[in-house]
């Protein structure tokens, strides 16, 4: 019995027979109720005392009551006297055996404080009787109410026990609700009552169902639906399943029809339009419509629609409700699919302890499997899983969540139970390994007795009549199985020929309904043969149980069969054919993976062959698996392959692009080398293989050559150049790539510095220091190294000089000559573009050149013109070396400049636009006229006009002058354009004087500045005789414009043409003179004051000449008196205007006109004579 060896073995032995099997046998015989007996006798008379006794105040008293119970029911044990027990002798004995020494004791205490109680006197009795309740609690078995603590209340029937008193007795109250043994036993005399669901009825859509659901488990656990534990829900429900005092109802929407309801997949059944993914979902194979009859399913043969195997049921859930324990019909797999909803919890028992399963039940429960062997297939049956795993039946749970699905294997035990509303969709299924399986769950419905839901026979049969639309791993199933059936019917109809069965005929079961053709004993589903009498037609029975058809002879037997024993064979060489085509495709698929070098197969026999099993497809197994893996891996190896060689030719045909741009991963030369050996390694023909295979040795190739040209000395820029376009080129991660890069940089860097080099004028400091930048970025090499010296001394060498010449252009003072010509011959054997040095050698030859130059002009037979001293000077002034001539020309230029300035301030008017070379030259502007719309512009613009062909003119003079240096060709020139003078203004005089002809068309000759007709005030020039208008010129002083007005002789106007200058006196002009003899320097304008001064001299003395004559004298002396004569005639004029204008005023006096006007005549005639 599994106990320890031990002397204590009869002692645990003996207390576990007392405590559990000594009472139920005792129930069993029923001595607990033989001594039973009540204190009232039964019937009327006792219940009208009952009533009287408890009738008004029970009421009140029945929370009184209630807790005097469970105070009864939780009191200390005692233990009654010997004397006073009214159990059975033999209980008697047994409790006097287990008594010991300190019972004895405490019983004989007992009985002494009993004799002390009785002993007390009573009350006399009062008028009212005062009722205690608890003392009308008395005994059942030995009627006396003492004890209280030891009183047992019954929960049925409230009659009373002690502890003691009962059979067997009782060692403590027990615990929680107590019945009597009368309670017991009519309990257990009842009949049984059916047990199982029922159907509800109320109808119930999902919303209604959820808020029911939902509303129940909130109210249920007191808290939402979603905040309670799954651990709480599953502990609570084994309690309830366990508990036989509480009842809970719950309602499960189960095994509902997804024909009639629909299903919770997408279906294309016509009624909807499916839209999105829906398309997708609806032909997936995980939709549990579609996984029945998938070809790879055995149920997809079977042309009926089993509703919960081939269409899916729906099962809409709430807290509590469950699914016993069960497993599939036809030991079929199960699928099911959570749509959405609270989690549902599964507990599933392999198959290999099934039977074991079913043997604990029958242990635990025997008497429901004696009425109902089959009592696990009708989904009524929950044990705990604890209970089930004590007795070593092993036991797996999960949580299936909402979209997931949960699958049950061949004759797996599962049941479960759901945590909330949730919603979900289970379907069968049966696969190739499941034929075997289905026989025997058909031969354990026989034992059973049990009705099929489809014939397992006739399903195998269908499938072997057409063996090409098996699946090949089906087809090899369905030849196993079809072998077993046709030994197994091949020894029935053996059986049924000895026992004297003569008469056989053909039916076609399939016509016929599957309850016509049910065995009458086992109530299988018959098919290929079955065995009928003529006593009664219509039932029939299988070959198994022949015995069991009827009493009648052998001879008055059919046997009835669908296909005759020469059927068989055919039947099993088609399905044979169809599995062994894949045999034969195995074989070559086994060959063509393992050949060898030599004995290689193309590529495309490889795919011929994965298309044959594709399209016939073959079972889904390693071999499939190997070869479909090859051909992918052969596929990816050639597409790999052909992408390197792809690549390769298109770099011959392009130009290579950029690292940048290149955004592609780049096989290593390890992984080219790995990438061969799985070329060759392949159980196939690659025909890029030999091309790879030289692209590897290119590879190679290359990387001699690049290691060689890496060891150079000093980088050669072509030859890296090379090498890293045929690197480029090959498309592979190369290592040698980076340092060609860097040799090519330091190679190109090399040839740059050479370059420049070759090239002092371009080497500039800034290039210079460039490149040493750039040279700082590159790999240390040691030829980089040694230009990069080279180029630093350089530089500072250049940088040294560059600085020395700045300080010498920008010193003050100036350096000579001779420091210049020192630093200039130092920094001549520097090979680089320094500006400074370069800036400071021009300036020593411009300094050589101004000095040579001012020397020749020193040293010349005439002074220079002011103007190329200037010119010199200027020149001068911004080369930075000190000039030892220059401070002597700039005196020279000084005291030039300073004469003209006075010269200037002695002949030019103020604000003149002339200048002094204009004023002091012969007129080259006589008789041009301005043609401005305003007065005043209009002279401006004549004299400004004039002004401009004299600067030409002088501009010519000043060229003939300095080309010739020659003073006796100034003075002709000057002659000839004072003879040029004097001819236009005797010219222009001639003109203007015979404009005054012009009298009858005085209307259309032009005159003054302005170029208009004559009109108001005009004056006329004493040089040009051109008249002008009175507002277009300037009038003369006061003086002369009251000799004008007057109309004086005296009076003499010159136009602003005529009179452009001055008029200084001679002893000014000598003055001028002697100050420019003193002059080391010639000017234009000296020499035209020299030749104005001879001309104005000359004039002078041939005036003096004509003056002298005797003709001109008398005719001036003449001329004298007639001048004096035309004074006392002007003055005599002006005294009679005066007198007249007084006269006049008195005239106009009446004050004077009174008086005698003699006065004023005599006046006038007094003048008049």
């Amino acid at each position: 019995m599994g106990f320890p060896a031990g002397k204590g073995v009869g002692s645990l032995l003996r207390s576990h027979f007392e405590r559990i099997l000594y009472p139920y046998e005792l129930f069993q015989t029923g001595a607990t109720l033989t001594s039973v007996h009540r204190l009232y006798p039964e019937g009327p008379d006792s219940e009208d005392v009952d009533e009287g006794i408890g009738g008004a105040e029970e009421e009140g008293a029945d929370e009184d009551e209630e807790k005097e119970r469970r105070v009864e029911r939780r009191s200390p044990r005692r233990l009654k006297d010997e004397s006073e027990n009214t159990e059975p002798k033999d209980v008697q004995v047994f409790r006097l055996d287990i008594m010991t020494a300190d019972d004895e004791g405490f019983l004989r205490k007992q009985k002494h404080m009993r004799a002390q109680a009785f002993a007390i006197k009573m009350r006399p009795r009062k008028e009212v009787l005062e009722v205690n309740y608890i003392d009308l609690y008395m005994c059942m078995a030995c009627g006396r109410g003492d004890e209280e603590d030891r009183l047992l209340l019954c929960d049925g029937c409230d009659d009373s026990y002690h502890t003691f008193c009962l059979i067997p007795p009782l060692q403590d109250v027990p615990k929680g609700d107590w019945r009597c043994p009368k309670c017991v036993a009519e309990e257990c005399s009842k009949p049984r009552e059916a047990f199982g669901f029922e159907q509800a009825v109320r109808e119930y859509t999902l919303q209604s169902f959820g808020e029911m659901a939902d509303h129940f488990k909130s109210d249920y656990f007191n808290m939402p639906v979603h905040m309670v534990p799954t651990e709480l829900v599953e502990k609570e429900f084994w309690r309830l399943v366990s508990s036989i005092e509480e009842d809970v109802i719950v309602e499960y929407g189960a095994d509902i029809s997804s024909k009639d309801m629909g299903s919770g997949f997408p279906v294309r059944d016509g009624k909807r339009k499916l839209i999105g993914d829906e398309d997708e979902y609806a032909n997936s194979g995980w939709n549990l419509n579609n996984m029945p009859v998938l070809e790879q399913s055995v149920l997809t043969h079977i042309s009926a629609d089993i509703s919960g195997m081939k269409v899916p049921w729906l099962y809409v859930g709430m807290c509590f409700s469950s699914f016993c324990w069960h497993i599939e019909d036809h030991w079929s797999y199960s699928i099911n699919y959570l749509h959405w909803g609270e989690p549902k919890t599964w507990y599933g028992v392999p198959a290999h302890a099934a039977e074991q399963l079913e043997s604990v039940m029958k242990k635990v429960a025997p008497e429901l499997f004696d009425s109902q062997p089959d009592l696990l297939h009708q989904l009524v049956t929950l044990m705990n899983p604890n209970l089930l795993m004590e007795h070593g039946v092993p036991v797996y749970r999960t949580n299936q969540c909402a979209g997931e699905f949960v699958v049950t294997f061949p004759r797996a035990y599962h049941s479960g139970f759901n945590q909330g509303y949730n919603f979900s969709e289970a379907v069968n299924f049966c696969t190739a390994d499941w034929l075997p399986i289905g026989r025997q769950c058909v031969a354990h419905y026989r034992r059973l007795q049990r009705y099929c839901v489809f014939s397992h026979e006739e399903l195998v049969c269908k499938m072997a009549a057409d063996p090409e639309s098996l699946d090949v791993e089906l087809a090899a199933a369905v030849v196993r199985e079809l072998g077993h059936m046709i030994e197994e019917e091949s020894r029935l109809r053996a059986a049924m020929q000895e026992m004297g069965v003569l008469c056989s005929e053909q039916e076609v079961f399939e016509l016929v309904p599957d309850d016509e053709r049910q065995c009458w004993k086992c109530k299988t589903t018959c098919f290929l043969s079955a065995l009928t009498c003529s006593c009664s037609p219509q039932r029939l029975v299988c070959l198994h149980h022949a015995a069991e058809l009827c009493s009648c002879a052998a001879s008055n037997k059919c046997l009835r069969f669908r296909y005759d024993q020469d059927e068989f064979p055919a039947m099993l060489y088609g399905v044979k054919t169809r599995a062994q085509s894949y045999d034969t495709w195995a074989k070559r698929v086994t060959e063509a993976l393992a050949a060898d070098n030599k004995s290689k197969k193309d590529l495309i026999e490889l795919k011929v062959l994965l298309e044959d099993a594709e399209d016939r497809k073959y079972p889904e197994n390693s071999l499939l698996r190997s070869l479909r893996d090859t051909v992918k891996e052969a596929e990816t190896c050639s597409s790999v392959a052909q992408l390197l060689l792809s690549h390769k030719q298109r770099h011959r045909r392009e130009r290579p692009e950029s690292s940048a741009q290149k955004a592609r991963s780049k096989l290593t030369v390890e992984e080219l080398k790995v990438f061969v050996e799985q070329l060759y390694r392949l159980p196939c023909v690659i025909s890029q293989a030999r091309h790879v295979k030289e692209l590897l040795e290119s590879v190679q190739d290359f990387h001699e050559r690049a290691q060689a040209a890496l060891a150079d000395e000093t980088p050669d820029s072509g030859k890296l150049q090379a090498l890293l376009e045929l690197g480029s080129g090959l498309e592979l991660e190369l290592p040698e790539l980076p340092r060609l890069k860097q040799e090519l940089q330091q190679a190109r860097w090399l040839d740059e510095v050479r370059l420049t080099l070759m090239e002092p004028q371009r080497l500039t400091l800034e290039l210079m220091k460039r490149l040493i930048d750039s040279g700082v970025g590159l790999p240390p090499h040691h030829a980089v190294e040694k230009a990069m010296a080279e180029l630093q001394e350089l530089l500072t060498l250049s940088e040294h000089w560059e600085e020395r010449a700045r300080a010498c252009l920008q010193a003050r003072p100036r350096h000579s000559l001779l420091t210049l010509e020192s630093i200039v011959m130092e920094a001549k054997n520097i090979p680089a573009y320094l500006p400074n040095v370069l800036a400071l050698r021009d300036a020593l030859h411009k300094a050589k050149e101004w000095t040579a130059k001012v020397e020749a002009i020193q040293n010349g037979s005439n002074y220079a013109y002011l103007e190329q001293l200037e010119g010199l000077l200027a020149r001068g002034r911004s080369i930075p070396v000190r000039l030892e001539a220059l401070p002597q020309v700039e005196s020279q230029v000084a005291s030039a400049r300073a004469w003209r300035e006075r010269t200037a301030r002695t002949f030019l008017k103020k604000n003149s636009t002339y200048t002094l070379l204009q004023v002091l030259s012969p007129r080259v502007d006589i008789g041009v006229y301005g043609t401005s719309k305003s007065k005043r512009k209009r002279v401006k613009e004549l004299l400004e006009k004039e002004r401009g062909l004299e600067l030409d003119a002088l501009s010519d003079l000043e060229d003939s002058v300095e080309d010739t240096r020659d003073p006796a060709a100034v003075v002709a020139s000057f002659k000839a354009r004072e003879r040029q003078e004097l001819e236009a203004i005797h010219s222009l005089r001639a003109a203007n004087l015979a404009k005054m002809a012009l009298v009858e068309r005085i209307e259309e000759v032009k005159f003054c500045l302005c170029r208009k007709t004559a009109g108001g005030f005009m004056l006329q020039c004493e040089l040009c005789r051109d008249w002008f208008h009175g507002a277009c010129v300037p009038l003369p002083k006061a003086g002369s414009q009251k000799k004008l007005v007057s109309g004086s002789k005296e009076s003499k106007f010159l136009c602003p043409l005529c009179q452009r200058s001055r008029r200084p006196r001679l002893e000014t002009i000598l003055s001028l003179l002697v100050s420019l003899q003193k002059l080391p320097v010639r000017l234009p304008e000296g020499e035209a004051l020299q030749c104005l001064t001879e001309r104005a001299m000359g004039w002078q003395d041939r005036a003096r000449q004509a003056l002298a004559t005797d003709e001109l004298s008398s005719a001036l002396a003449k001329l004298s008196v007639l001048s004096q004569r035309m004074v006392e005639l002007a003055a005599r004029e002006k005294t009679e205007k005066i007198i007249n204008a007084e006269l006049q005023k008195a005239a106009a006096n009446p004050d004077l006109q009174a008086r005698d006007p003699t006065p004023s005549r005599l006046i006038i005639s007094v003048l008049h004579d």
